[in-house]
């Protein structure tokens, strides 16, 4: 069965002469490794390296990034942890992603990581490893759209202070509470309302939010040191480079590796690019791209951000005296006045916004393919496509849920804080199980990448267990001490939550409902499809029992 033809997909009679012989090379070869998989398209495939790089770069934001995580990285040690810390989760974080841009490679496909996941236990341990990350990266994607838009909502109610209104700001107050749950909703709301146009359309919300992130950089590579020289003036180098400080109140070693917290924080969700792979043109290689050189660009400009903000942001007892739910809008009041001041919080709120679509859209692919593979309620419905390719249902279920999350503001802001405490933990333990599966259960029987690392891939992999481990850690630790109910950190109560529930459903769900051993073996045996293979896929050449139709 050929994929459906919708309004976007290329054929040789719409291409310039000499062309369509290329693009149809390239749409089989997709097709192909779809086949490989067990699946059969449905979904548009109309995004270019554009698209696609932009799903993880603007799913990162890196100076909301560095903005949200500042206070937390600067008080786990001060100035020296933080862009220490940083250089490091830099250069572990390029080899993780390279590791998964590789693994991208060789199977890619909407709902990614948990297939790559299963694809990495191989035959037998990989049915076990795709329904643990398939829980793990829904907890982590559905609480993301929740806690980024709440991100958004305190920017905006930040004001309250800067202009002195006569309205509580204390996350305790029920009051406060109320109003930033009305605004997270309509925030939420219109993200996910984003999310139903058309691809030919949506493609320009990926170019928008790439564009307002490079805004909100050169705004405050541009403005922010003119406002600094005329105000409190710039730190010394001394000062930007080597003071430290404890906020945290833990033990001086346990203090400075807290500002892993914040480091590790900036670059986590890089396989949003592998979840639109399945609408991305000559994917296995687009795709991986999109993942590899969005951390890169994104790494490096969280760099930039990091050094200059250590220059012009004040001393660690003045920044954290800013008594607002985001503590750089009153900076950004006093550097660059009300009225400057505002413009940067609309890019910033925008933004933001911007971030929460994106998420939608990559937790949405995930949950479609779940529901694809047939264990979700309402199945059928959830993996249901419109007409143009697009998985809406899915985007109804991923808003609903995380619409859900957000009621927890109501009740106390302890509950909200203690569910999206867990936001960046399964992604990193997926990271980590991934290269673990890839050293020691498939080393060799393994679908050859056409993006490949060649010999540096095994030694990537081993690296990668090793470095989410340690992010896994630092994320589960306290954030203050001591340690009380307030205080605790509740990321590895949900995750221990999130994993006994994935076991539960992987023991009772029939293997014949849900990957398979047999067509995990099919795809983890199979060549793959390096550069000038032959594409030609026939019906015969997938197993009947791996393939599953819409």
């Amino acid at each position: 069965m050929d994929a459906p033809r919708n309004e976007a997909q290329p054929t040789a009679e719409n291409l310039p002469a000499g062309e369509g012989t290329k693009a149809e090379s390239v749409a089989s070869s997709d097709v192909a490794i779809l086949n490989s998989m067990g699946y059969k398209p449905v979904l548009h495939r109309t995004y270019t390296f554009i698209e696609n790089f932009s799903t993880t770069f603007a799913a990162l934001y890196f100076v909301g990034g560095v903005r949200v995580t500042f206070s937390t990285g600067i008080a786990g040690g001060g100035n020296l942890a933080y862009w220490t810390s940083y250089l490091v989760t830099l250069v572990f974080t390029f080899i993780t992603a390279a590791v998964i841009a590789e693994v991208c490679s060789a199977a890619p496909t909407a709902g990614s990581i948990y297939l790559w996941a299963a694809e990495a236990g191989g035959p037998r341990y990989g049915r076990f490893f795709g329904f643990v990350v398939a829980w793990w990266s829904t907890t982590a994607w559905t609480t993301f759209c929740a806690s980024n838009t709440q991100a958004a909502t305190n920017y905006m109610l930040s004001e309250i202070n800067v202009f002195g209104l006569d309205f509580p700001t204390d996350p305790s107050n029920v009051k406060f509470r109320a109003v930033q749950w009305i605004c997270t909703e309509v925030f939420l709301a219109l993200a996910a309302l984003v999310n139903l146009i058309r691809p030919r359309h949506f493609k320009y919300i990926f170019w928008f939010s790439s564009g307002i992130v490079f805004l909100d950089f050169i705004l405050n590579v541009i403005w922010l040191p003119i406002g600094t020289a005329k105000t409190w003036g710039f730190r010394s180098t001394h000062d930007a480079f080597m003071s430290t400080y404890n906020g945290t109140g833990a033990p001086a070693g346990w203090n400075w590796c807290l500002s892993y917290l914040a480091t590790a924080g900036i670059l986590i969700g890089f396989d949003a690019s592998g979840h639109v792979a399945e609408e991305t043109k000559n994917a296995s290689i687009t795709a991986a791209r999109g993942i590899f050189w969005s951390v890169i660009v994104s790494g490096f400009g969280a760099l930039l951000t990091i050094i200059l903000f250590l220059f012009c942001a004040p001393d660690a007892d003045t920044l954290f005296s800013f008594d607002a739910p985001q503590p750089f809008v009153p900076l950004y009041a006093v550097v660059l006045g009300k009225g400057g001041h505002i413009f940067m919080n609309v890019v910033c709120i925008v933004a933001l916004w911007l971030n929460t679509a994106i998420a939608i859209v990559a937790s949405s692919r995930l949950v479609f393919a779940v529901a694809r593979d047939g264990v979700l309620p309402f199945s059928s419905w959830v993996a249901q496509v419109s007409p143009e390719g697009q998985p809406r249902n899915a985007v109804i279920v991923v808003y609903a849920v995380a619409a859900l999350i957000t009621c927890t503001i109501l009740p106390s802001a302890v509950a909200f804080t203690s569910l999206i405490s867990a936001a960046g933990v399964p992604s990193a333990a997926a990271y980590g199980l991934i290269c673990f599966g890839r050293v020691f259960l498939t080393p060799n029987n393994f679908p050859k990448a056409r993006w490949s690392l060649g010999r540096f891939s095994k030694p990537f992999q081993f690296i990668g267990i090793f470095w989410n481990g340690w992010v896994v850690a630092v994320l589960f630790s306290p954030y203050i001490w001591p340690v009380t109910g307030e205080t605790l950190n509740y990321a590895p109560i949900i995750m221990a939550g999130v994993t006994i529930f994935a076991i539960i459903t992987w023991w009772f769900t029939p293997e014949s409902k849900w990957l398979p051993s047999q067509r995990l073996s099919h795809f983890v045996h199979s060549k793959g499809l390096g550069e000038g293979e032959d594409t030609r896929v026939t019906e015969e050449a997938i197993p009947e029992t791996a393939v599953r139709e819409e």
